[in-house]
């Protein structure tokens, strides 16, 4: 049984994860484990073929995240390279006496053929090479991967802004955002890695050169001391086999820095790089005319190499020809598909030409332009996501994207509002200033400019930043202008909620209720209720600012009554008696008795008998008895606010739609709700009678006393 479980284990590991291991394990027995000059010569073979795999992935990669995975590879590859350079000088140091082959054929020939035996000519060579490596290109590419390593840093928030304002204004989804801030973070999280990962290639460079002079001088002394071969017999084997095996080592690594240097000077583009330079450098033929004129007047000077010259320059003359013909033949066919857009008989209408509106729009100045710009330092993108979110989740659907656009007709200072098209809310801010609103109490007087708040017309300053905290301290609620015009637009999409919801809205909620209620989303529609019944129903809750939340208790209560009715206000009032406990909630809190005010018996019998119409839907008064319940209704409500209690009509069931659709607009702050709406388990307390004859007279009296 074990022995089973042990084979599945083996047969379930992924060969593609040995690697790593694998490398670590040739990495340590290069190190430890004496290797025969045959496996040094594939070793270094290897390593070579390895940096230029490296360089032309590097070369063909469109983007520099498309490579990733390179500060790894760097640092792998430079231990390996160090871990062949002690095999190597082992081998070098035990068996370098016996000739310049004890090391192998590839160290021998770049010893023997590379620099043709002169180990003085191999010296200066490999200077060379580790003065272009280590000077030139390793110190750039560290220096242009800290830069663009701290740049990258530093622009993160602004590319995390700038994904929150394409998102909140529609231009991208949640999936292509969420790619794209994980785009950003693997960005910084690369430019970190290839600033740490460059100083892996500058401790090559100096490593090399280190061990070449130790190879040298131990060499030496090795072949005088303990093999007692002559002076120059020792230093002519151990500096070509010292100055081979660097050799050997540096060509790869100048292959690898060159590698890194392509990597962090890329741009961002999608774009392959022959294709950039390409297009960057001849793309104006201007460049080549003049190399071009250059090159030929140094051929015609007597002396100078003519053919090179002259070869060249023609070479380059009839690049720029070429390049001049291409662009003429492109401006051409640019002309002819400009000619043809410009010919109104040549393209009809179609529904392409007819815009429709925003749901949610918001128009401003172009003053404001800064508040928007993420780049500037604009907050207001943010602050709209926030109040986007905040309803969402208060009203339960999903607020539509508010698709913001410049106004040159606007002033400059001005926003303007819209749903659906129509204006609901225009104001006048001062994008750098604070503004100090005025709750009801405060404590001193402030200098500033006096206005009102947008959003709910409260006496307002707009103040210098300066002043914030001398505001706050006398009472008063300082905002910036960002949260003036998003405090603005959340309380015209509050009051408005109702004209949000559609069709789309609708059944989009109804497919999430379907994930986990399958069976009573299929009872609700399209039998016995139409969509177009449900979204009505939903409306009119929302006009009546209750939140749909709690699409479940909403969908029960209509796939219940709906086959007894498919009128849309009946709906609405079974619903609302379900949704009781969250209405009460949402207006008294935790509170066990609630203080309402009733409709005198008398005359909630005159409204009864004035109700006509199907269903009840018209109510027919006087318009004298209707001022007369509006004036009340308003007196009591303003005391009922006043003593910072909610104020509360209660109204039996058939009275209460109308006269919720009576005070909607008229009194603000009144809630009517009817009795059956009332939970079981919440005691009344009634503080006023509308209607009550006594209260009249006693009214009438106070007035004529007071005159």
């Amino acid at each position: 049984m074990a022995g089973q479980t042990l084979a599945t284990q083996l047969r379930a590991i992924n060969p593609q994860g040995l690697g790593a291991p694998l490398i670590v394990i040739v990495m340590l027995a290069m190190v430890v484990v004496p290797l025969a000059p045959m496996a040094l010569d594939l070793l270094f073979t290897f390593n070579i073929t390895f940096g230029l795999v490296v360089l032309l992935v590097s070369v063909y990669a469109l983007r520099p995240l498309d490579f990733t995975v390179f500060p790894t590879i760097l640092l792998v590859a430079t231990l390996l390279r160090l871990a062949l350079n002690i095999a190597s000088t082992r081998i070098v140091l035990l068996e370098g006496h016996t000739g310049t082959a004890a090391a192998g054929k590839v160290i021998e020939a770049f010893g023997d053929f590379v620099i043709g035996g002169n180990y003085a000519v191999g010296l200066v060579v490999f200077a060379i090479l580790v003065i272009i490596n280590f000077v030139v290109v390793t110190k750039g590419a560290g220096r242009v991967s800290e830069v663009s390593a701290r740049f990258t840093l530093d622009a993160m928030p602004g590319k995390q802004m700038a994904i929150d304002a394409d998102l909140n204004a529609g231009l991208c989804t949640q999936d292509e955002a969420r790619e794209r801030r994980a785009e950003v973070a693997q960005e910084a999280d690369f430019y970190g890695s290839m600033d740490g990962a460059s100083k892996f290639v500058r401790g090559d460079a100096i490593a090399g050169i280190l061990i070449l002079f130790i190879n040298i001088i131990g060499g030496l002394a090795i072949g005088v001391f303990q093999h007692d071969l002559e002076v120059g017999v020792a230093m002519r084997n151990y500096t070509l086999l010292t100055i081979g095996d660097g050799l050997v080592a540096q060509i790869p690594s100048l292959v690898l820095s060159t590698a890194t240097a392509i990597i962090v000077t890329r741009v961002s583009n999608s774009e392959a790089m022959s294709s950039q330079v390409f297009r960057q450098m001849f793309d104006n033929p201007r460049a080549l005319v003049v190399a071009a004129s250059i090159m030929t007047i140094l051929g015609l000077i007597p002396g100078m190499p003519n053919a090179a010259f002259l070869t060249i320059a023609a070479i380059a003359g009839g690049l720029a020809w070429m390049l001049h013909r291409k662009q003429q033949q492109g401006e051409l066919v640019e002309v002819e598909a400009e000619e043809v857009e410009a010919r109104p008989e040549q393209r009809d209408l179609s529904w392409d030409d007819v815009q429709t509106v925003d749901i949610i729009g918001l128009e401003v100045g172009y003053g404001l332009i800064p508040l928007v710009d993420a780049r500037q330092g604009g907050e207001l993108m943010t602050r709209i996501k926030g109040v986007r979110k905040k309803l969402s989740q208060e009203l339960g659907f999903l607020i539509q994207p508010v698709h913001i656009r410049d106004n040159l007709d606007l002033s400059p200072n001005t926003y303007r509002i819209s749903l659906l098209g129509v204006p609901m809310g225009e104001a006048e801010i001062q994008p750098n200033r604070d503004l100090a609103i005025n709750p009801g109490t405060v404590y001193g007087e402030l200098s500033g400019t006096p206005t009102r708040d947008p959003a709910f017309g409260l006496d307002a300053f707009w103040i210098e930043p300066a002043q914030r905290d001398h505001a706050q301290t006398l009472g008063y609620t300082v905002v910036d202008a960002s949260t003036v015009v998003a405090t603005h637009l959340s309380q015209i999409l509050q009051d408005n909620a109702h004209e949000l919801v559609g069709h789309e809205e609708v059944q989009e909620l109804l497919d999430v209720l379907k994930r986990s209620s399958p069976k009573l989303v299929e009872g609700l529609t399209p039998k016995p209720l139409e969509l177009s019944v449900i979204v009505k129903v939903l409306q009119n809750l929302l006009q009546e600012k209750i939140a749909i939340r709690d699409l479940r208790t909403i969908a029960e209560t209509l796939a219940e009554h709906g086959v007894k009715s498919q009128d849309a206000g009946v709906l609405s009032a079974q619903v609302r008696i379900s949704l009781g406990r969250q209405i009460v909630q949402s207006i008294f809190g935790m509170a066990s008795e609630l203080t309402v005010m009733t409709l005198h018996p008398s005359l909630e019998q005159i409204l009864l008998q004035s109700v006509q119409g199907q269903d009840g839907n018209v109510m027919a008064i006087e318009p004298g008895l209707a001022q007369m319940i509006h004036g009340s209704l308003k007196q009591a409500s303003e005391t009922q606010l006043a003593r910072g209690e909610p104020a509360v009509l209660l109204v039996s069931q058939q009275l209460r739609a109308m006269i919720a659709r009576l005070v909607r607009h008229a009194i603000a702050g009144l809630s009517v709700l009817s009795y059956d709406e009332i939970p079981d388990d919440k005691q009344l307390r009634v503080i006023a009678s509308i209607g009550n004859p006594e209260n009249a007279a006693s009214n009438e009296m106070r007035t004529g006393h007071e005159n």
